[in-house]
């Protein structure tokens, strides 16, 4: 089971204290570092403001040398595919070819009308969603000009440059919890699907529908969960740390991976069962590294 350390900076951070998380998830083996695309917060003042996904990953590329990173997920709302296919393709140079992309649809509304970007109706962010897919990865894969002609994107000859250093390109994820379409463009054009926060009974029946997508494309994809972590010694150091994030421990082990390394143990046992190889850990107290060495120490040396 892959362990990945998963950031909500839209929540209060600066660059510094997202080099901290990176840099003590690094050094403690984790397999991966992501974080949010977003630029509200939700619920907080959110100080010191937003960071661009983007440009963090960019400076984690240089400021880190072994861990990979990435987006859960990218919102397709922020950037034109070509954009941000030469964004991706950059840092992944920069990285030495660590980088992965999540992409999804973009979905909260609030952040958008707080920044004034243009937000669709849902049917119409899945199809533009379809065609940025179809863009990336057609940007990154192409010997040559590449052109596309779709309903909301058109490329003419486009030279198709720069690409990423990975070949034949960074991995793509796709993820939630869309009984139909979301399962057939994993199985089209990603390497992963993610299933956030789900239930272990949610999260079970939505791998059962990307497994019976790729059995029509014949394309076999890596399954992950995403979770929020609250992890203790004792019951009393769970207390803190849920209480840090405004939450609680029976609530958090209901809803989440949380209590003592034993109990986080047998849960991602469970979503191993379910056919998840790797776990997106979703830490919200960024100042607590201390809790990042406990999972990384108590937790995943049993996985």
């Amino acid at each position: 089971m892959d362990l990945r350390i998963f950031t909500e900076p839209q929540q209060g951070a600066t660059y510094d204290e997202l080099l901290a998380v990176a840099r003590t998830a690094e050094d403690a083996g984790f397999d991966a570092f992501f974080r949010s695309d977003h630029y509200l917060t939700m619920g907080g003042d959110g100080l010191p403001g937003p960071t661009d996904a983007w440009i963090t990953l960019a400076g984690l590329a240089r400021d880190t040398s072994t861990i990979r990173l990435g987006t859960l997920v990218t919102a397709g709302t922020f950037r034109l595919p070509s954009v941000l296919a030469i964004s991706v393709a950059q840092v992944d140079q920069m990285s030495g070819g660590r980088v992965e992309l999540g992409l999804g649809t973009g979905w909260y509304e609030q952040e958008h009308t707080a920044y004034g970007i243009p937000f669709p109706p849902l049917a119409e962010r899945f199809d533009r969603f379809e065609e940025q897919l179809q863009v990336i990865t057609g940007l990154w894969d192409a010997d040559g000009p590449f052109t596309f002609c779709g309903e909301h994107y058109e490329l003419v000859e486009s030279p198709a440059l720069a690409k990423p250093r990975q070949r034949p390109h960074p991995p793509v994820i796709v993820g939630g919890g869309g009984a139909k379409r979301t399962p057939r463009l994993a199985a089209t054009y990603a390497d992963e699907f993610n299933l956030p926060f789900g239930s272990l009974e949610k999260t079970t029946e939505q791998f059962g529908r990307v497994r019976e997508a790729c059995a029509l494309t014949g394309r076999e994809l890596v399954l992950s969960a995403a979770q929020i972590v609250v992890c203790g010694k004792d019951e009393a150091e769970v207390a803190r740390r849920a209480a840090a994030v405004g939450r609680e421990p029976a609530e958090l082990r209901e809803n989440g991976l949380a209590g003592t390394p034993s109990e986080l143990v047998d849960k991602i046992g469970r979503f191993a069962e379910a056919g998840a190889t790797r776990l997106y850990l979703q830490v919200m107290d960024l100042s607590d590294l201390d809790h990042l060495e406990l999972v990384a120490a108590e937790v995943a040396p049993q996985l």
